[in-house]
């Protein structure tokens, strides 16, 4: 009797390892480290990337070349925000310190998840103190190197 290896579809829970990459090198990589755990299907992973899992058996690696924008869509100029510094004191610490580079996690308008900012600017002029967040994804508008090993699959 011959068992084949479960295969990734639509909604399946999946625990694995994976890197996302773009021209500057890696933004995520969880093989040196835990394992992510996700399920298709819920935003834990962008649509255009569960695609690429879809038929991967368990305990497959498999490395795909996305073009600039696929991953996760165009750079979009509107994701760039100031943000005074009295609506960042109502979110967190008043006396928060923020330097260009630094990335945020905000609340999602529901308050059930999490969303990244990065520092882009600080200004402190005739308007008040305010700190400019690009929202977009670090990989927006980029080629993205996706790698991944199935480990598991339920």
């Amino acid at each position: 009797m011959t068992s084949t290896a479960a295969a990734v579809q639509a909604g399946s829970f999946l625990t694995l390892h994976y890197r996302l990459a773009g021209p500057m090198g890696d933004v995520v990589n969880t093989f040196a480290g835990q394992p992510a755990t996700l399920t298709l299907g819920t935003g834990e992973l962008s649509p255009a990337l569960e695609q690429y899992l879809l038929g991967l058996a368990e305990g497959q690696r498999a490395s795909f070349e996305l073009s600039a924008g696929l991953a996760f869509g165009q750079r979009s100029p509107d994701m760039l925000q100031w943000l005074s510094r009295k609506e960042l004191a109502d979110l967190g610490d008043p006396a928060e310190q923020y330097a260009v580079g630094d990335v945020l996690h905000f609340p999602t308008p529901d308050g059930k998840g999490q969303f990244a900012g990065s520092v882009q600017g600080l200004r402190d002029d005739g308007s008040g103190p305010a700190v400019l967040f690009d929202f977009n994804h670090p990989l927006a508008g980029q080629p993205v190197t996706f790698e991944v090993l199935v480990i598991g699959i339920l």
